[in-house]
C-alpha cells in the first residue's frame, strides 16, 4: 500500500510532490530546503542555520508519520558550495548523533530554491 501524506507543520510543497510517501514499511521524504513551515518564508543565513531548518522539517515530518530520525536509514544532501560541507556536517552530526544512516553529499551548481545552500531528502524504515 501506497500512503501519500502531507502532514500538518510541514512546509507546503512547491510543486506537484508529496512531503513524504510511506511505501509499506519505508518512509520516502522528500527533498527539503530551509522553509519554516508557520511563515512559509525561508530561512536566510549560513548553511548551518539552514541545515537546522532542513532537518528540524525532516523530523516533524517522520514525527507525523511515527518515525523519528532514528529510523532514517539514507539521506541525500545537495550543497551548492563544497565549502559548506564541514558547517553542515557539524549540524546534520547534532541531529543524527550515533544514529548514522547512510549518506550521499552532492555539490550541486544550484538548488530549485533560488538562493538555497543546502537540501536533504531522507528514507527511513518504520515498520507498522
Amino acid at each position: 500500500m501506497i500512503e501519500r501524506i502531507s502532514p500538518r507543520g510541514a512546509p507546503a510543497p512547491r510543486g506537484p510532490y508529496s512531503p513524504a510517501v510511506r511505501a509499506g514499511d519505508c518512509i520516502y521524504v522528500a527533498g527539503q530546503v530551509a522553509i519554516d513551515p508557520v511563515s512559509g518564508q525561508v530561512v536566510t543565513g549560513d548553511v548551518q542555520a539552514e541545515t537546522r531548518q532542513v532537518l528540524t522539517n525532516i523530523r516533524n515530518i517522520l514525527e507525523a508519520c511515527g518515525a523519528s530520525l532514528n529510523d532514517v536509514v539514507r539521506c541525500g544532501v545537495y550543497l551548492t558550495d563544497a565549502a559548506d560541507f564541514k558547517p553542515m556536517n557539524e549540524v546534520y552530526a547534532e541531529f543524527f548523533g550515533e544514529a548514522k544512516p547512510a549518506r550521499t553529499t552532492i555539490i550541486v551548481a544550484a538548488l530549485p530554491l533560488k538562493d538555497a545552500k543546502v537540501e536533504i531528502d531522507a528514507v527511513a524504515y518504520k515498520p507498522r
